[in-house]
Protein backbone atom coordinates (compact mmCIF):
# COMPACT_ATOMS: atom_id res chain seq x y z
CA UNK A 1 0.00 0.00 0.00
CA UNK A 2 1.52 3.14 -0.81
CA UNK A 3 0.94 6.85 0.77
CA UNK A 4 2.09 9.52 -1.78
CA UNK A 5 2.37 13.00 1.00
CA UNK A 6 4.92 14.51 -1.23
CA UNK A 7 2.77 15.24 -4.23
CA UNK A 8 5.68 16.20 -5.95
CA UNK A 9 6.74 12.65 -6.95
CA UNK A 10 5.96 11.83 -10.12
CA UNK A 11 4.24 8.60 -10.01
CA UNK A 12 0.71 8.46 -8.00
CA UNK A 13 -0.29 6.00 -5.64
CA UNK A 14 -1.75 2.78 -7.81
CA UNK A 15 1.56 3.54 -10.44
CA UNK A 16 3.77 2.92 -6.70
CA UNK A 17 1.45 -0.09 -5.79
CA UNK A 18 2.48 -1.48 -9.59
CA UNK A 19 5.93 -0.96 -9.61
CA UNK A 20 6.85 -1.72 -5.91
CA UNK A 21 4.81 -4.72 -6.20
CA UNK A 22 6.61 -5.84 -9.69
CA UNK A 23 9.74 -5.09 -8.18
CA UNK A 24 8.97 -7.67 -5.36
CA UNK A 25 7.55 -10.20 -8.09
CA UNK A 26 10.76 -9.73 -9.66
CA UNK A 27 13.52 -9.58 -6.99
CA UNK A 28 11.49 -12.75 -5.21
CA UNK A 29 10.09 -15.74 -7.88
CA UNK A 30 8.45 -17.49 -4.75
CA UNK A 31 6.42 -15.00 -3.51
CA UNK A 32 2.49 -14.57 -4.64
CA UNK A 33 -0.21 -12.17 -3.98
CA UNK A 34 -3.02 -12.58 -2.13
CA UNK A 35 -5.18 -9.33 -1.38
CA UNK A 36 -7.33 -10.87 0.48
CA UNK A 37 -5.74 -12.74 3.38
CA UNK A 38 -1.79 -11.47 2.90
CA UNK A 39 0.83 -12.87 5.19
CA UNK A 40 3.01 -9.51 4.79
CA UNK A 41 1.82 -6.50 3.71
CA UNK A 42 4.38 -4.16 2.23
CA UNK A 43 4.34 -0.49 2.78
CA UNK A 44 5.60 2.51 1.17
CA UNK A 45 5.49 6.63 2.16
CA UNK A 46 6.61 9.05 -0.20
CA UNK A 47 8.08 11.81 1.78
CA UNK A 48 11.16 14.01 0.95
CA UNK A 49 12.50 9.95 1.10
CA UNK A 50 10.80 6.74 0.62
CA UNK A 51 10.16 4.83 3.36
CA UNK A 52 9.68 0.77 2.87
CA UNK A 53 8.16 -0.52 5.97
CA UNK A 54 6.06 -4.26 6.74
CA UNK A 55 4.74 -3.72 10.24
CA UNK A 56 2.83 -0.57 12.28
CA UNK A 57 3.05 -0.01 15.70
CA UNK A 58 0.39 1.74 17.53
CA UNK A 59 1.71 4.77 19.14
CA UNK A 60 0.36 6.84 21.96
CA UNK A 61 -2.44 8.76 19.44
CA UNK A 62 -3.87 12.02 20.46
CA UNK A 63 -2.59 15.70 19.58
CA UNK A 64 0.33 17.08 20.68
CA UNK A 65 0.92 18.42 24.74
CA UNK A 66 0.05 22.24 24.79
CA UNK A 67 -1.95 22.67 21.93
CA UNK A 68 -5.20 22.68 23.37
CA UNK A 69 -4.21 24.70 26.55
CA UNK A 70 -4.05 24.21 30.30
CA UNK A 71 -6.23 22.19 32.56
CA UNK A 72 -5.78 21.18 36.34
CA UNK A 73 -5.70 17.97 37.75
CA UNK A 74 -6.58 16.89 40.99
CA UNK A 75 -4.02 13.79 41.74
CA UNK A 76 -4.95 11.87 45.20
CA UNK A 77 -2.80 9.10 44.73
CA UNK A 78 -5.47 6.38 43.61
CA UNK A 79 -6.24 4.54 40.80
CA UNK A 80 -8.10 6.89 38.59
CA UNK A 81 -6.61 10.66 39.28
CA UNK A 82 -3.59 9.35 36.90
CA UNK A 83 -5.35 7.69 34.06
CA UNK A 84 -7.61 11.04 34.23
CA UNK A 85 -4.14 13.73 33.61
CA UNK A 86 -3.28 11.05 31.21
CA UNK A 87 -6.12 10.81 28.78
CA UNK A 88 -6.21 14.53 28.92
CA UNK A 89 -2.88 14.77 28.39
CA UNK A 90 -3.45 13.20 24.72
CA UNK A 91 -5.82 15.48 24.07
CA UNK A 92 -3.07 18.15 24.06
CA UNK A 93 -3.59 19.61 27.29
CA UNK A 94 -0.49 20.62 29.41
CA UNK A 95 -0.78 19.69 33.13
CA UNK A 96 -0.47 21.09 36.04
CA UNK A 97 -1.63 19.34 39.17
CA UNK A 98 -2.38 19.60 43.04
CA UNK A 99 -2.68 17.45 45.98
CA UNK A 100 -4.40 17.61 49.05
CA UNK A 101 -2.76 16.42 52.17
CA UNK A 102 -3.44 16.19 55.60
CA UNK A 103 -0.15 15.48 57.51
CA UNK A 104 -0.01 14.10 60.57
CA UNK A 105 -2.96 11.62 59.50
CA UNK A 106 -1.23 11.14 56.00
CA UNK A 107 2.39 10.21 55.78
CA UNK A 108 5.32 11.72 53.88
CA UNK A 109 5.41 8.06 51.94
CA UNK A 110 2.00 9.09 50.67
CA UNK A 111 3.16 12.33 49.90
CA UNK A 112 6.20 10.84 47.64
CA UNK A 113 3.69 8.59 46.44
CA UNK A 114 1.86 11.22 44.57
CA UNK A 115 5.21 12.81 43.36
CA UNK A 116 6.00 9.15 41.74
CA UNK A 117 2.67 8.99 40.20
CA UNK A 118 3.10 12.63 38.80
CA UNK A 119 6.82 11.67 37.21
CA UNK A 120 4.94 8.58 35.86
CA UNK A 121 2.05 10.64 33.82
CA UNK A 122 4.74 13.48 32.55
CA UNK A 123 6.41 10.71 30.74
CA UNK A 124 3.09 11.61 28.78
CA UNK A 125 2.55 14.89 29.16
CA UNK A 126 5.87 16.55 29.87
CA UNK A 127 6.79 18.42 32.49
CA UNK A 128 4.10 19.18 35.65
CA UNK A 129 3.72 21.80 38.09
CA UNK A 130 2.55 19.75 41.41
CA UNK A 131 0.89 22.02 43.87
CA UNK A 132 1.03 20.18 47.59
CA UNK A 133 -1.84 21.82 49.63
CA UNK A 134 -1.68 21.35 53.37
CA UNK A 135 -5.49 20.34 54.08
CA UNK A 136 -5.63 19.42 57.41
CA UNK A 137 -7.33 22.09 59.16
CA UNK A 138 -9.77 22.31 57.09
CA UNK A 139 -10.91 18.55 56.72
CA UNK A 140 -10.73 18.98 60.90
CA UNK A 141 -13.38 21.63 60.90
CA UNK A 142 -15.52 20.21 58.56
CA UNK A 143 -15.11 16.89 60.72
CA UNK A 144 -15.92 19.30 64.00
CA UNK A 145 -18.30 21.70 62.93
CA UNK A 146 -20.17 20.13 60.01
CA UNK A 147 -23.49 17.38 59.53
CA UNK A 148 -21.15 13.67 59.37
CA UNK A 149 -23.14 12.79 56.43
CA UNK A 150 -21.89 16.36 54.29
CA UNK A 151 -18.84 15.83 55.07
CA UNK A 152 -17.76 14.17 51.62
CA UNK A 153 -18.95 16.69 49.82
CA UNK A 154 -18.20 19.59 51.54
CA UNK A 155 -14.43 18.66 51.25
CA UNK A 156 -14.45 17.53 47.37
CA UNK A 157 -16.28 21.53 47.45
CA UNK A 158 -13.69 23.10 49.02
CA UNK A 159 -10.87 21.17 47.11
CA UNK A 160 -12.20 21.87 44.04
CA UNK A 161 -12.32 25.72 44.95
CA UNK A 162 -8.95 25.75 46.02
CA UNK A 163 -7.79 24.19 42.96
CA UNK A 164 -9.95 26.76 41.48
CA UNK A 165 -8.32 29.75 42.96
CA UNK A 166 -4.46 28.56 42.42
CA UNK A 167 -5.09 26.94 38.58
CA UNK A 168 -6.52 30.71 37.34
CA UNK A 169 -3.49 31.97 38.96
CA UNK A 170 -1.06 29.15 36.76
CA UNK A 171 -2.96 29.97 33.72
CA UNK A 172 -5.14 26.67 33.89
CA UNK A 173 -8.76 27.03 32.00
CA UNK A 174 -10.30 23.99 33.67
CA UNK A 175 -10.26 21.27 35.91
CA UNK A 176 -9.79 18.06 35.67
CA UNK A 177 -10.70 15.12 38.38
CA UNK A 178 -10.89 10.88 38.11
CA UNK A 179 -13.91 10.76 39.00
CA UNK A 180 -17.08 7.87 37.17
CA UNK A 181 -20.51 8.41 37.45
CA UNK A 182 -21.65 6.06 40.45
CA UNK A 183 -17.96 4.58 41.65
CA UNK A 184 -18.45 5.91 45.03
CA UNK A 185 -20.90 8.22 47.23
CA UNK A 186 -19.16 11.19 46.16
CA UNK A 187 -19.27 10.28 42.62
CA UNK A 188 -23.55 10.10 42.00
CA UNK A 189 -25.40 12.87 39.73
CA UNK A 190 -26.52 14.87 42.91
CA UNK A 191 -22.79 15.00 44.24
CA UNK A 192 -21.12 15.58 41.20
CA UNK A 193 -23.84 18.50 40.21
CA UNK A 194 -23.40 19.99 44.34
CA UNK A 195 -19.35 19.87 44.12
CA UNK A 196 -19.39 21.45 40.39
CA UNK A 197 -21.44 24.60 41.86
CA UNK A 198 -18.67 25.45 44.19
CA UNK A 199 -16.32 26.37 41.17
CA UNK A 200 -16.92 28.32 38.00
CA UNK A 201 -14.54 26.80 35.85
CA UNK A 202 -15.43 23.64 33.08
CA UNK A 203 -14.62 20.75 35.06
CA UNK A 204 -13.16 17.46 32.57
CA UNK A 205 -14.10 13.90 34.30
CA UNK A 206 -13.09 11.66 31.22
CA UNK A 207 -13.33 9.14 33.32
CA UNK A 208 -16.92 9.28 33.24
CA UNK A 209 -18.09 6.15 32.09
CA UNK A 210 -15.50 4.02 32.17
CA UNK A 211 -16.35 0.98 34.52
CA UNK A 212 -12.96 0.13 37.12
CA UNK A 213 -11.77 -2.85 35.39
CA UNK A 214 -11.49 0.09 31.91
CA UNK A 215 -9.73 1.98 34.62
CA UNK A 216 -7.21 -0.52 35.63
CA UNK A 217 -6.03 -2.25 32.30
CA UNK A 218 -5.35 1.67 31.18
CA UNK A 219 -3.15 2.25 34.40
CA UNK A 220 -1.28 -1.10 33.81
CA UNK A 221 -1.00 0.00 30.30
CA UNK A 222 0.87 3.54 31.43
CA UNK A 223 2.48 2.10 34.34
CA UNK A 224 0.80 3.53 37.12
CA UNK A 225 -1.30 0.91 38.40
CA UNK A 226 1.08 -0.53 40.93
CA UNK A 227 2.76 2.72 42.17
CA UNK A 228 -1.02 3.89 42.94
CA UNK A 229 -2.02 0.56 44.48
CA UNK A 230 0.90 1.20 47.46
CA UNK A 231 -1.28 1.53 50.80
CA UNK A 232 -0.36 4.68 51.95
CA UNK A 233 -3.34 6.66 53.14
CA UNK A 234 -4.81 9.74 51.53
CA UNK A 235 -6.97 13.01 52.76
CA UNK A 236 -9.30 11.46 50.98
CA UNK A 237 -9.32 8.51 53.47
CA UNK A 238 -9.16 10.44 56.79
CA UNK A 239 -12.31 11.24 58.41
CA UNK A 240 -14.47 9.76 56.31
CA UNK A 241 -17.58 8.99 57.56
CA UNK A 242 -19.89 5.72 58.13
CA UNK A 243 -23.05 6.64 55.78
CA UNK A 244 -22.04 9.79 53.40
CA UNK A 245 -24.99 11.11 51.48
CA UNK A 246 -25.25 9.84 48.10
CA UNK A 247 -27.93 12.13 47.17
CA UNK A 248 -26.69 15.64 48.44
CA UNK A 249 -29.48 19.28 48.21
CA UNK A 250 -27.41 21.91 47.35
CA UNK A 251 -29.53 24.32 49.75
CA UNK A 252 -28.98 22.07 53.11
CA UNK A 253 -25.09 21.49 51.38
CA UNK A 254 -24.26 25.25 51.35
CA UNK A 255 -25.73 25.79 54.72
CA UNK A 256 -23.69 23.42 56.47
CA UNK A 257 -20.87 25.33 54.89
CA UNK A 258 -22.06 28.22 56.09
CA UNK A 259 -21.45 27.66 59.96
CA UNK A 260 -17.50 27.31 59.71
CA UNK A 261 -15.24 30.18 58.67
CA UNK A 262 -13.73 28.47 55.88
CA UNK A 263 -12.51 31.69 54.33
CA UNK A 264 -9.40 32.22 56.33
CA UNK A 265 -9.01 28.67 56.45
CA UNK A 266 -8.95 28.70 52.68
CA UNK A 267 -6.63 31.60 52.60
CA UNK A 268 -4.11 29.93 54.70
CA UNK A 269 -4.04 26.26 52.57
CA UNK A 270 -3.18 29.02 49.49
CA UNK A 271 -0.26 30.64 51.12
CA UNK A 272 1.49 27.55 52.60
CA UNK A 273 1.10 25.36 48.82
CA UNK A 274 4.32 24.23 47.63
CA UNK A 275 5.26 24.07 43.97
CA UNK A 276 7.85 21.53 42.76
CA UNK A 277 8.54 20.96 38.97
CA UNK A 278 8.43 16.94 38.20
CA UNK A 279 9.40 15.93 34.96
CA UNK A 280 9.93 12.03 33.72
CA UNK A 281 13.98 12.62 34.31
CA UNK A 282 13.00 12.84 37.93
CA UNK A 283 11.77 9.61 38.38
Amino acid sequence: MARRADKRFPMNSEEINRELGHVLLESFPGLSVDVHSPKIKMCVEIREKAYLYCEEIPGANGMPTGTAGRAALLISGGIDSPVAGYLMAKRGLELSAVHFYSYPYTSERARDKVVDLTGLVARYSGPIRLHLVPFTEIQLAIYEQCPPKETTVLMRRLMMKIAERWAREDGALALITGEALGQVASQTLESLCVTDDAVDMPVFRPLIGFDKDDIIDIAKKINTFNTSILPYEDCCTVFTPKHPRTRPVLKYVKEAQEKPNFGPLVEEALQNLKVTRISADDE
